[in-house]
């Protein structure tokens, strides 16, 4: 029996998009087989390709959003660019954009205003604070929304609060986008009818922070930033050892710390002594709780310490920087690593990790070249040369 077509397979997506939350987003469904229209602008395009030159010459941040997509130049501003979107979004089941408040709307490219006109397409308007309230009209940068969610005062040190590593607002608005447009499909497939989908940055990141806005909210006092320690979990935390490295562990029970305190610690008596032998006697004695395992773990070497922590069942992690995640036996065990085409040659990029046993392996196209598809597309749009030439000519088109 052959295997399972992509479940996207035959779907078009067109995108007007820049930046992360929107190409992230899009990127998902083009690996799971939609095929991806990009709409770019003709003077540099999505300004992601600027941010740096990390990825052999390209950018790094538009090298992990935008492989497999089909890239077109066209601006929009000029009538004629316009209207090859619209007809691009006739044809298609998907229109997504992340365009500055109010601009998709300018341009009739909303999703109320698209899906009034058709009726099969699912739009989602992608923004960073929503259609409607006070802060509509903001903008909304990834780290400024991190601010507004309230991330940033749970992540860092008691004594500086900081943004986290990744770009979480944008992730986290993406991935909500993606399921949005899964949910809209299948509404579809039933009822034949797309419909608006919209996402806003804010809300996507507010609904992450579930369990210490939670906790505040229904009369708990704000977590502490506690850096890489548990607010009300000891021991967990990251320790250094003989050789370097740092080891994260957590005890989530006392079970676990008389194992750790009689099997790696050599200390059975921490095991029973009232100062240590409950969760919350070790929260209020901290500070001598980490000194006495940093003691532990400081005198050995990185692995050794993984390998008792391992033996005595406790939760354990190896602290890697980004070159020895790109090395981690886990992900080269199962085989996670591929290779995608782009302007500069073949670059590695990781499966995706939606795995459809079963079926075809996600597809991982190239990352585009600016307006690299601009002309087969426009030809495809019913364009004869001397029209592609002309908008071209004019810079309505590159």
């Amino acid at each position: 029996m052959d295997g399972l077509p992509l479940p996207l397979e035959g779907l078009t997506v067109v995108a007007v998009e820049q930046a992360v939350a929107a190409p992230f987003a899009t990127r998902q469904l083009a690996d799971l087989g939609a095929r991806v229209i990009k709409v770019e602008r003709i003077d540099g395009g999505d300004f992601a390709r600027g941010y740096d030159t990390a990825a052999g010459g390209l950018a790094s941040h538009f090298v992990w959003c935008n492989r497999g997509k089909e890239s077109i130049a066209l601006d929009l501003k000029d009538p004629r660019g316009l209207a090859v979107v619209r007809r691009l979004v006739a044809d298609a089941d998907v229109f997504v954009q992340n365009l500055a408040q109010g601009a998709a709307a300018r341009l009739g490219l909303d999703a109320a205003t698209l899906c009034a006109a058709h009726p099969r397409l699912v739009a989602v308007d992608i923004s960073g604070y929503g259609s409607g309230g006070p802060y509509a009209d903001k903008r909304a940068y990834d780290m400024l929304v991190q601010c507004e969610a309230g991330l940033v005062s749970v992540t860092g040190t008691p004594g500086q609060p900081v943004k986290a590593g990744i770009p979480a607002a944008d992730i986290a608005a993406a991935m909500y986008a993606f399921s949005g447009v899964l949910a809209a499909l299948v509404r579809r497939g039933t009822t034949g009818r797309g419909g608006p989908v919209e996402v806003s940055m804010l809300e996507a990141l507010a609904e992450w922070m579930g369990h210490p806005l939670h906790h505040t909210i229904h009369g708990g006092t704000p977590p502490e930033r506690t850096g890489l320690a548990h607010a009300v979990i000891a021991p967990y935390d990251a320790y250094p050892t003989a050789d370097g490295g740092r080891v994260l562990l957590s005890v989530q029970n006392d079970r676990e710390w008389r194992r750790l305190a009689e099997q790696v610690m050599d200390r059975p008596d921490l095991g029973t002594d009232p100062a240590y032998a409950t969760n919350a006697a070790r929260v209020t004695n901290r500070g001598r709780t980490d000194a006495l395992v940093a003691k532990t773990l400081g005198a050995l070497g990185t692995d050794e310490a993984l390998a008792r922590l391992e033996s005595a069942g406790i939760a354990c992690a190896r602290l890697r920087d980004l070159r020895e995640l790109g090395d981690h036996p886990q992900l080269a065990a199962r085989e996670r690593w591929r290779e995608v085409g782009s302007p500069v040659g073949p670059l590695r990029a990781l499966l995706p990790p939606i795995t459809l046993p079963g079926g075809s392996e996600a597809r991982m196209g190239d990352v585009p070249a600016l307006g690299e598809h601009t002309g087969a597309l426009l030809r495809a749009a019913g364009m004869t040369d001397e029209e592609i030439a002309a908008l071209r000519r004019d810079g309505v088109a590159a």
